[in-house]
C-alpha cells in the first residue's frame, strides 16, 4: 500500500503548456485517455478554460484487470480490446486534429508482470506515449479533479478503479495526505473464500487507510464507475427527478438503504436496465457496495457527494495557474457560453447590475445563481419561441456548469424558464420543481421576470447612467428610472413585462420616473 509521495513534479503528460495566458477564458482541444483496470476512456476537452466542456466523450469496458489476482498478469483479452481502443482514439485525435494525446495508466499496468511490457506495444503500435502512474498520484490527481468542479472544498475523495481505490484529503483548494490500496472491485471478485474472505480483506485494509489518513468527518466525494453506479441505483429506489450524477448527494443511512435494496432485489437484470448499467459496471456494483460500506462505516463522512470528476480533469487542473483555478467555475462557463452564443455579448454585466436591487439580502451564493442567470438569459435565443423557456430550463439542469448543487440546477432552470415564460405550470419538468422550496420558487420567478423586463432595455450600462431599478421592502415600491434621453425605451411591451414583475414581486405600488 502506497502512501504520499512527491513525484508529481518530475513529470509533464501534456508536454507543453495548456494555458499560456491565465486571463484566458477558452481552451483549445485537449484530449486525455485514461487507461484502468476496468475501462479505457477518451475524454476531448473544449471551451472555457476553468470549467471546460466535453466535446468527445468514448469509453471501452476493456476488463485489463480481471483474473490479475491468480495469474499477476493482465487480461489476454483486455489487451487486444484496449489495444484496439488506443489505435481507434489516435485515428480520432487525428481527425480532429487535436496536437496530441496524453495517455495515463493506473493500477492495472502498474500492478502487473506485463504491464512494462503492454506499455511498449502501445507505445509501438499508437506512437503516443503512456504514462504510468503510482497509486499517490492517482489519489492527487482525481482529488484536483473534484476540486476543479469545486474550488476551494474540503473533505475526502474516495476514487475506485476496476483493481485499487484511493483515497485523499483536500482542503483549501489543496490535496493533503492520500494513500492507495487494492479495494477495486475486480480484485474483490478474484478473491477465493467468497464474501466472508472480502469482508476480512476490506477491513484489514481500512484500517490501514484509517491510520494513514486519520479523521476525517467532513463531506465524502466519491469519483469512479462503480460509485456512480450505485448512485444511479440511488436515484432509482428514491424515484429521484434529476438523473444528473454529478453533485448527486446521499448520506450515510441512503448508503445503507440503497445497498440492502440491491442486495434484496431479485431480478438484476431489471434493475441494471431500469438504472440504465452495463452488464460489467452491474456486475461489479455489489462488490463495490462492500467497500463502500466499510467507507462509510470507517469515515463518518457528515455528506456524501458524487463526483464526475476525477483523474481527467485533475490533469488538466495540473496545468492551470492559481490565477484560474481561483475562479469560479460557473461563472466563467457562462461567460464563455455568453460570448459564443447571446446577442449582445457583455450584457449580461449591465442586466446584473440592473437587477440586483431586488435582493438586497442576497448572500454571496445567491449572487453567484443571479450573475449566472444574468450570463446566461439569451445564449438560448436561437431556439424557436414556443420551446425557449423548455431549452433554458433543460440546459441549466442538465448542462456542464460546475460547482451546481442540484437545487440551484433547478433555481438558475427557473430563472431562465421565466425569462421566457409568465407560468411555469404546464411543462414537462414539473416533477423538478420539487428540488426547491417555495420560497425559492418564488425567488426564481421575480429573477426570471427581471431578466424578461431587464432584456427590453438594450441601452442598459455598467456605468450607472442608465435605466436603474430601485425597490423597497418596506413599502413594497418598485421603481424604473429613466432619463429623458431613454424614457423612449418604455413602450406598451416593456410596461406590460414590469408589471408582471412587479406581480411577482408582490408590490403594492411601481411605476416608471425620468430622472
Amino acid at each position: 500500500m502506497d502512501g504520499q509521495d512527491d513525484t508529481h513534479g518530475h513529470w509533464d503528460p501534456f508536454g507543453r503548456p495548456l494555458f499560456d495566458d491565465p486571463k484566458a477564458r477558452a481552451l483549445s482541444r485537449v484530449g486525455v485517455v485514461d487507461i484502468g483496470s476496468n475501462s479505457v476512456r477518451l475524454v476531448v476537452f473544449d471551451g472555457a478554460a476553468r470549467s471546460p466542456a466535453y466535446f468527445y466523450n468514448e469509453k471501452i469496458l476493456c476488463g485489463l484487470g480481471a483474473g490479475m489476482a491468480e495469474t499477476g498478469r493482465l487480461n489476454p483479452e483486455g489487451r487486444e480490446r484496449a489495444l484496439r481502443a488506443m489505435l481507434r482514439f489516435r485515428k480520432l485525435a487525428e481527425g480532429m486534429e487535436l496536437p496530441a494525446l496524453t495517455v495515463v495508466a493506473t493500477a492495472a499496468m502498474r500492478d502487473a508482470e506485463d504491464g512494462e511490457d503492454f506499455r511498449r506495444v502501445l507505445e509501438s503500435a499508437t506512437g503516443l506515449k503512456v504514462w504510468v502512474i503510482d497509486g499517490a498520484e492517482e489519489a492527487r490527481l482525481s482529488a484536483q479533479g473534484v476540486l476543479l468542479g469545486w474550488p476551494g472544498s474540503y473533505g475526502l475523495v474516495c476514487d475506485i478503479g476496476g483493481s485499487s481505490m484511493e483515497l485523499a484529503e483536500i482542503h483549501d483548494g489543496e490535496v493533503g495526505r492520500r494513500m492507495t490500496s487494492p479495494l477495486g472491485p475486480l480484485k474483490m471478485r478474484d478473491l477465493d473464500g467468497g464474501r466472508k474472505t472480502r469482508d476480512k480483506v476490506i477491513r484489514r485494509e481500512m484500517k490501514a487507510l484509517a491510520e494513514h489518513m486519520g479523521t476525517q468527518r467532513d463531506r465524502l466525494f466519491l469519483v469512479g464507475g462503480s460509485w456512480r453506479a450505485i448512485a444511479k441505483i440511488d436515484m432509482y429506489r428514491r424515484d429521484y427527478p434529476l438523473q444528473v450524477l454529478h453533485e448527486y448527494r446521499m448520506d450515510t443511512e441512503s448508503v445503507r438503504e440503497t445497498l440492502a435494496f440491491m442486495e434484496a432485489h431479485e431480478d438484476h437484470e431489471a434493475l441494471r436496465k431500469a438504472c440504465g448499467i452495463s452488464s460489467t459496471r452491474m456486475a461489479l456494483a455489489p462488490l463495490a457496495g462492500e467497500v463502500l460500506t466499510q467507507v462509510v462505516e470507517t469515515f463518518g463522512p457528515s455528506d456524501i457527494a458524487i463526483s464526475s470528476y476525477g483523474i481527467r480533469e485533475g490533469l488538466l487542473y495540473e496545468q492551470m495557474p492559481q490565477k484560474l483555478r481561483d475562479r469560479d467555475p460557473l461563472i466563467e462557463s457562462c461567460h464563455f457560453a455568453e460570448a459564443k452564443d447571446a446577442r449582445l455579448p457583455g450584457f449580461g454585466a449591465a442586466l446584473y447590475d440592473f437587477v440586483l436591487p431586488l435582493f438586497p439580502a442576497a448572500s454571496a451564493s445567491r449572487k453567484r445563481l443571479i450573475h449566472a442567470a444574468c450570463l446566461l438569459h439569451d445564449v438560448s435565443w436561437r431556439a424557436h419561441p414556443d420551446y425557449r423557456a423548455e431549452v433554458c430550463f433543460d440546459n441549466a439542469t442538465r448542462a456542464n456548469l460546475g460547482g451546481l448543487k442540484h437545487w440551484e440546477r433547478v433555481y438558475l432552470g427557473l430563472a431562465l424558464l421565466h425569462r421566457y415564460r409568465n407560468k411555469r405550470e404546464g411543462t414537462r419538468f414539473e416533477d423538478l420543481y420539487a428540488l426547491l422550496d417555495g420560497i425559492h420558487q418564488n425567488e426564481a420567478e421575480v429573477l426570471g421576470k427581471a431578466l424578461r423586463f431587464g432584456a427590453m432595455l438594450w441601452t442598459l450600462k455598467t456605468d450607472g447612467t442608465g435605466p436603474r431599478l430601485t425597490w423597497d421592502p418596506e413599502t413594497r415600491d418598485l421603481r424604473l428610472q429613466l432619463t429623458a434621453d431613454t424614457a423612449p425605451i418604455y413602450g406598451e411591451v416593456t410596461e406590460s413585462r414590469f408589471k408582471s414583475l412587479s406581480d411577482a414581486l408582490g408590490a403594492d405600488s411601481w411605476g416608471m420616473d425620468v430622472v
